[in-house]
């Protein structure tokens, strides 16, 4: 129990900067980027710390899978609800370039900020970690160099994991992006822990690019190049063809609609053959 309320201290911790930090952005729209840098470095850091308490917390505190589950839940549902349109996802961001919602220069800066902030949030987790405020974060500590990876297939069933589960993921995203917030932040939490907890014999299904960058491309097993196949080229492969399927069509490439044939707005009456 001591060491859920230590994690439960580093999650408020980590909420309470992000919070400040998009606080203090409200009066600077220009630098909205760092919202981005702010909602990955809350997803990094936070996931890392679920990890410990899945792979130490569960033999080394007596807690069951049913509770590390709830404990993703709510940090997903928690990071949709503060960070709300600053996805901390490359593959969103990617996404809205390519949909034409965004231009190039807003796209890298967005895209930079979010692996600047996976990296912070790797680097704010070891620290905590070599606190040892625990017996928990004693023994991750002690194991940080040699962190399993998440990746426990071969490169070409990762990628196609990641692709499947971003296909699922976007295409899902794509028809909730209108809807209530209310409806789609829980919808898209439950959506990403499924995933994730259903891909854990293969690729954990981080379905982001950033997020995979600093939960296991430090860790040994496999080269950065094979890590970016399965996690980057995985992920923006998948979205891509859900773009595709949803719009019928990549406006940043394609102007004609390929896929679904454009049905006239408005029908032409019937003339009347007695006249």
């Amino acid at each position: 129990m001591s060491g859920l309320n230590a994690s439960l201290g580093y999650f408020v911790a980590a909420v309470t900067f992000v919070v400040s930090v998009r606080f203090l952005l409200k009066k600077r729209p220009r630098f909205s980027f760092i919202s981005e840098f702010t909602s990955s470095f809350m997803l990094v850091a936070c996931w890392l710390e679920v990890q410990t308490i899945v792979e130490v917390g569960e033999w080394a505190g007596g807690l069951g899978p049913d509770v590390t589950l709830t404990i993703l839940f709510v940090v997903l549902l928690t990071h949709g609800i503060i960070c709300g349109d600053a996805s901390g996802n490359p593959s969103l961001a990617v996404q809205k370039f390519m949909k034409l919602e965004a231009t190039t220069v807003t796209t890298l800066l967005d895209v930079a900020a979010q692996f600047i902030g996976a990296h912070l949030g790797l680097l704010a987790a070891k620290y905590y970690w070599s606190l040892e405020l625990t017996d928990m974060h004693m023994i991750k500590n002690l194991m940080i160099s040699e962190c399993s990876t998440s990746l426990l297939v071969s490169v070409l069933q990762g990628f196609f994991t990641e692709f499947a589960c971003a296909l699922i993921l976007h295409i899902i995203h794509l028809n909730l992006c209108r809807r209530s917030a209310l409806i789609r932040v829980p919808l898209i939490a439950v959506l990403l822990t499924f995933l994730s907890h259903s891909a854990k014999g293969y690729t954990s299904a981080y379905m982001n690019p950033s997020l995979a960058y600093g939960l296991t491309f430090h860790c040994s097993g496999f080269t950065f190049a094979e890590y970016a196949v399965v996690y980057w080229l995985g992920s923006l492969t998948g979205m891509t063809l859900a773009v595709l399927l949803y719009m019928g069509h990549i406006p940043r490439i394609f102007a004609k609609n390929l896929l679904y044939s454009q049905k006239t707005r408005f029908r032409v009456p019937k003339t009347d053959k007695a006249e």
